[in-house]
Parts: structure tokens; sequence; C-alpha cells
């Protein structure tokens, strides 16, 4: 019996962090793709600036996915245009890097969501 639990103990330990990593994730990508489109939608407004989109995003972000934040915004000049709000955050900053052990390390990569209107 025992035998078995040391054989089996590992396997199951790293099958729960793996599950609470992507948990944390996947929350964190949902934080992300609503940051984008809030973004997006201030964006859209007349007389909107990339200064005024930061800070919506920023503001819609936890204060720990806002470091290493990075946003990409592309206006339109025209009514009609499209507008473009890129935002992404690195993973370690959303979850523990609790796999690197095992070569699944969440190091150098980000999570990203990109959102793009019709400018008003």
């Amino acid at each position: 019996m025992s035998l078995e639990l040391v054989l089996t103990l590992p396997i199951l330990g790293v099958v729960l962090m793996g599950l609470f990593e992507f948990t944390l994730l996947f929350y964190a990508r949902g934080q992300v793709v609503e940051a984008s489109r809030a973004g997006a939608r201030q964006a859209t407004l007349p007389g909107a600036t990339i200064d005024d989109v930061e800070a919506t995003v920023a503001r819609v972000l936890p204060p720990r996915l806002r470091q290493g934040l990075a946003v990409e915004t592309d206006l339109g000049t025209r009514s009609g245009d499209m507008v473009l709000v890129a935002v992404s955050v690195p993973m370690t900053s959303a979850a523990p890097d609790l796999l690197w052990p095992i070569g699944a390390g969440l190091a150098g990569k980000r999570l990203t969501s990109e959102t793009r209107m019709v400018q008003e």
C-alpha cells in the first residue's frame, strides 16, 4: 500500500498543481478580455486619446495584472474607422509558476486579448 502511494502521490500532486494554475490563468484571461473590451469601448468615443484608453484598461484590471501590462492601441481618425485595443500581461503575474520543474513554465509567456470596434 505505501509503495502505491509513493508512486501515485507525485503524479496526483502535479495534476493538482496544473489544475490550480490553469484555473488561475483561465480567470485572468477573462479579466484581460474584459479590459481589452473596455479599452476598445473607450477608444470608440469621439475625442478619446491613447492615455484615456490605457487608463480605462488599468482601471478594469486588478493590481496584480497591472505589473508588466502592455496596451497597444490603434485609434481611428474618422467615424466608422476600426479601432484596435490589444492588452497583454505576463502569465507569471496571473498565476504562480508551479509547473516549471517539469518543463511547463510560464516565464516569458503572456496572456493577450485583442478587441476591434467601429469608432462612433
